[in-house]
């Protein structure tokens, strides 16, 4: 997605508002502290799904609302720069998503209402206490990432016949990723399938994990967070060269060539943390709204890939489907 298109999506009207105006009302307007977790290229869809809904509820960028934008592009330390700033400039509300990202905003303000709008097991990595009372300044939505575990793996299965060795690649920088990554070894172990395991922290450990696995496996599964989300088309090259099919958790990873996907719908996610954000800035306290779960859940296939790898896909798994790219 181009920087235009982008902006466009994000409400053009916004866009036009002449700068000395906007400039003028943003100490009167309650602002929004957006920080995507990857780029825009990557997750402008999302931010302007989050957008579409909050001007629904009233909230026009510019008008009733100032939103701020800011992209980590996949580095924690990028994320922990962005939530010091909102922190200092005293923003209303910060929206990001992704477990690293979130504890990023969480480290920078106790004070701040934080919306999450998507991330793993936000009890186990201590962004909320309780999902039916998060307490605190956090609250959003979850994924349930590590949950969707095994019908991912009972997927994959049906896609690769005879499938015995998986490799699972995930950054253990984060700590969602961590819990779904054990997640996975052990529904795997059950299943009678030998596992290697390919952890990476930075972009540069990439290349060094695929060769690692050196033909030791017949598919991958991929833990998404930002790092991986914004490396998902090197990772998918790679993974085609080494002609493995893989796994992933939402569509937007497909797209980008990945074989299939299982997970929750993410553009309906941060629709839905609009809906967190305007019970704040009309009053609520984070603390007291309860953390959601996922309620649209997608499975897609990427038949081009399934061409590449010489897979065919049963006609009975296609028609279950909910979207299939050719």
């Amino acid at each position: 997605m181009k920087r235009r298109e982008f902006i466009t999506l994000l409400g053009g009207a916004a866009a036009a508002w002449p700068l000395a105006a906007r400039a003028q009302q943003a100490g009167k307007l309650p602002t929004v502290g957006y920080m995507g977790s990857a780029t825009p290229a990557i997750q402008g869809q999302w931010a302007a799904a989050f957008v579409q809904r909050l001007r629904e509820l009233g909230w026009v960028d510019g008008r009733t609302v100032a939103i701020e934008y800011r992209w980590a592009e996949g580095r924690s330390e990028r994320a922990a720069e962005i939530a010091a700033d909102f922190a200092q400039r005293k923003v209303d509300v910060i929206v990001t998503s992704g477990t690293g990202t979130v504890l990023a905003a969480k480290q920078a303000t106790s004070v701040i209402p934080i919306v999450f709008a998507a991330t793993g097991d936000p009890v186990g990595t201590g962004l909320v206490t309780s999902l039916a009372r998060p307490s605190g300044n956090v609250t959003g939505l979850s994924n349930q990432q590590a949950d969707l575990a095994a019908k991912r793996l009972e997927l994959l299965r049906e896609v690769v016949p005879g499938l015995r060795r998986l490799a699972i690649m995930g950054n253990v920088g984060n700590p969602a990723t961590v819990v779904e990554m054990r997640e996975v070894q052990a529904t795997a172990r059950t299943l009678d399938l030998e596992v290697h395991t390919v952890e990476i922290r930075r972009s540069e450990d990439i290349v060094a994990a695929f060769e690692a696995l050196n033909g030791r496996a017949e598919a991958l599964y991929v833990v998404i967070d930002p790092l991986v989300n914004t490396h998902r088309v090197r990772i998918n090259t790679l993974a085609l060269a080494a002609r493995l099919p893989t796994m992933w958790s939402h569509r937007e990873l497909v797209e980008a060539g990945g074989l299939m996907s299982y997970g929750p719908n993410f553009p309906d996610l941060f629709r839905r943390a609009g809906d967190y954000v305007d019970k704040i800035l009309r009053g609520a306290k984070p603390g007291d709204i309860p953390v959601e779960q996922p309620t649209k859940f997608d499975l897609v296939v990427n038949l081009t890939t399934a061409k590449a790898l010489g897979l065919t896909i049963p006609e009975s798994f296609l028609s279950r489907a909910d979207e299939v790219i050719e």
